[in-house]
C-alpha cells in the first residue's frame, strides 16, 4: 500500500468528512479526513488508483486540493 497526504481547502464538517471519504473509498481507497490540518491522508494500491485520480474524486464533491 502507498500513502499520499493531501491538502485540501473547503471542508469544514462532519458532512464534508463524509463527502471525501465516501469519493475515495468508492475508488477502492482509504481516507482519513484531519478537518484542523486541512488535509486528507489516503492508503491506497498504486496498481489500481492513481494519485490524480484521487484528487479528482475528492474535487468532484466540490473541495480543492492545493498541493501534497
Amino acid at each position: 500500500m502507498s500513502n499520499v497526504t493531501l491538502k485540501v481547502e473547503g471542508m469544514s464538517c462532519n458532512h464534508c468528512v463524509k463527502s471525501v471519504e465516501g469519493a475515495v473509498k468508492e475508488l477502492g481507497a482509504e481516507a482519513k479526513v484531519d478537518l484542523a490540518a486541512k488535509s486528507v491522508t489516503v492508503a491506497y494500491d498504486a496498481d489500481k488508483v492513481t494519485v490524480e485520480a484521487i484528487k479528482g474524486a475528492i474535487e468532484e464533491q466540490g473541495y480543492d486540493v492545493v498541493g501534497e
